[in-house]
């Protein structure tokens, strides 16, 4: 197998090198291409540009896999562990008894936010958006812990990844509490994490909201699968603004941001739209999957196919599972939870998806297990969010510690006029 490509261009030969993955990716290695030829890559959207090498995560859209540190997905299924996971993905390593005691510790012990905080939510309007609201508070958060803007050891890194991964769901809550008027609940410090959560959104003064162990357990699952998902979006926005040397509370609040889109991170809450739409007008899974296939249609089935998934997303298959047994433990009749499942079992036996391979994506079930735990429509983003800082969080230190690193600098094809000339504003038709 060679380890070479020539290109050739006008007469002129230029030998790209081959890089070898350790699960056999190739790529060619363009990074001189331009200092040797003056040419450069074009490729909108970056769809088929590698901007680096990363050992944190691994994804085979034509099988359908998804590896976080070599280890399938599928692990987590069983016993999802959010606290767990999040240590494998920024470490590299799953946690010993003493590494994973020691950071629940610290996601504990830094669960409450500065007193002087919640002064900033009340700055906002109930009505503002959870996201817009996250964004800033992470960038207000950096105000409070200046000593974590360098990170130069391991031990100062688990600090601020404790902080920022157990705040983060603090702020959550408060957002949450503060668009419906209600008091703020203080984390409380015999919870885990996902209960501790759970407890800040929905209990009240009093009384305390514990909740049943297929939910703990589902949510759980829920944030491990978006924990990371190599690098989309909001995941390169987190590198490509770390490689100004941007602080992480920085460039994790321009993750955030990133995630906002519709066509990111707010693609379950359109799912949700779509079995609204159709429980309004009355329209039965069938008839809605009839005008999706109708090419003269508007309509279109939200929640189906992915990008990098070329078969099934194995994010999804682990979703319907859990959202099984969720929506058996709570004997919900919620009429949207059903027309998603009557949609699910119609697309997957009808050849016009089968063929095209759209099969329910993560999207599709993470919207309706978050509706069935009674988280609105406009937080889903916001869970999405607390998922993947611990991705995002990886993939900054990784590159942080890249002594190869440079700043993110893409190249552009201009388009525009040729030289031109300043006309004074009298002249000017």
């Amino acid at each position: 197998m060679s380890d070479s490509a020539t290109l050739t261009v006008d007469g002129k030969n230029y030998d790209l090198p081959i890089v070898t993955g350790s699960e056999n990716e190739r790529a060619l290695d363009i990074g001189k291409l331009r200092s040797q030829s003056g040419l450069i890559t074009l490729d909108p959207g970056y769809g088929n540009t590698g901007s680096c090498q990363s050992d944190i995560t691994f994804i085979d859209g034509d099988k359908g896999i998804l590896r976080y540190r070599g280890i399938p997905l599928e692990a987590f299924a069983d016993h999802p562990n959010f606290v767990e996971v999040a240590w494998l993905l920024i470490f590299g390593h799953l946690p010993n008894r003493t590494e994973y005691e020691f950071f629940s510790r610290e996601l504990t012990e830094n669960a409450n936010i500065d007193e002087d905080m919640k002064h900033h939510f009340a700055g906002f309007p109930r009505s503002a958006p959870p996201m817009a609201i996250l964004s800033a508070m992470i960038s207000t958060l950096s105000c409070f812990h200046p000593q974590l803007f360098d990170l130069e050891t391991d031990d100062q890194l688990e600090k601020a990844a404790a902080r920022l991964i157990s705040k983060i769901r603090t702020l959550a809550a408060y957002t949450y509490r503060r668009s419906r008027g209600l008091p703020y609940i203080y984390p409380d410090p015999k919870l885990p994490y996902v209960s501790n959560f759970l407890h800040m959104m929905f209990s009240e003064v009093y009384s305390p909201y514990v909740p049943e162990p297929e939910v703990r357990a589902a949510l759980n699952l829920v944030l491990i699968l978006h924990a990371d998902h190599e690098q989309n979006c909001s995941t390169s926005t987190v590198r490509m603004v770390g490689s100004s040397r941007a602080n992480l509370f920085a460039s994790c609040a321009a993750g955030v941001s990133a995630l906002w889109g519709p066509l990111h991170g707010g693609a379950n809450v359109k799912v949700i739209e779509m079995l609204e739409s159709i429980h309004k007008g009355k329209m039965s899974a069938q008839e809605y999957i009839n005008a999706a296939k109708d090419k003269s249609s508007d309509v279109r089935l939200m929640g189906f196919g992915h990008r990098i998934y070329k078969n099934f997303d194995p994010r999804a298959t682990m979703l319907r599972d859990v959202s099984e047994k969720l929506f058996a433990k709570l004997g919900t009749s919620d009429p949207l939870l059903e027309i998603a499942q009557n949609l699910a079992d119609i697309a997957l036996k009808d050849e016009y998806f089968l063929e095209r391979k759209l099969y329910p994506n993560v999207d599709f079930y993470s919207g309706i297990i978050l509706r069935a735990i009674g988280i609105p429509a406009n937080m889903f983003t916001v869970l999405f969010a607390i998922g993947r800082l611990p991705g995002w969080i990886a993939h900054w230190h990784e590159q942080n510690s890249d002594p190869n690193m440079r700043i993110a600098r893409p190249r552009q094809v201009y388009t525009g006029n040729g030289l031109s000339h300043y006309v004074p504003m009298e002249d000017r038709m």
